[in-house]
């Protein structure tokens, strides 16, 4: 539904699990009202200011990139969709991201399935998908407003660390 926002050799791709019907409707990532991933993205210190779905295109001059595991539809909830890990680790070994970071648990446990590694959590992975090393974050969508995310009070936690990880890689920004 919506094109890659991806570039060679960027700190972190983000990758969804597909896009949701408000974010296609307006034609640009994470653009649900509630979404908190750009608030995420400015309060982790992923980007200096607080960017709109609107400016979705820019992320790749701060190091980031954009994808979903299903991209041919929107949708509302993760059932039955036609996840497409293969076309991920290619696009992965393609760009050559420092980082994958899933979105969701949901996303990363897909992936996980799919390549037959242990069932991801939030967090780094014990594995790396195409050389790259993956992290799965919490959900940013409005429906994931719990109290508790894997022992964390708040999302900005998982993201936070997400940050730490890729200061430790060699050639971050």
């Amino acid at each position: 539904m919506l094109p890659d926002i991806l570039a060679s050799d960027l700190d972190v791709v983000f990758c969804g699990t597909a896009v949701s019907r408000r974010s296609a409707e307006r034609g640009h990532y994470y653009a649900g009202r509630r979404n908190a991933f750009w608030q995420l993205l400015y309060e982790s210190g992923l980007t200096p200011r607080l960017l709109t779905p609107e400016e979705d295109a820019t992320l790749p001059t701060y190091g980031l990139g954009l994808t979903d595991l299903v991209k041919n539809l929107a949708q509302s909830h993760d059932r039955g969709l036609p996840f497409d890990v293969a076309t991920l680790v290619a696009k992965v070994e393609e760009y050559r991201p420092r980082c994958l970071a899933f979105t969701s648990k949901k996303g990363g446990q897909v992936a996980a399935r799919s390549l037959g590694q242990p069932p991801a959590k939030l967090g780094s992975a014990p594995w790396s998908l195409g050389g790259t090393q993956v992290f799965v974050l919490p959900s940013p969508g409005a429906a994931n407003q719990r109290r508790d995310y894997d022992g964390r009070p708040t999302r900005l936690e998982w993201w936070t660390d997400l940050v730490r990880a890729m200061r430790m890689q060699p050639g971050a920004r």
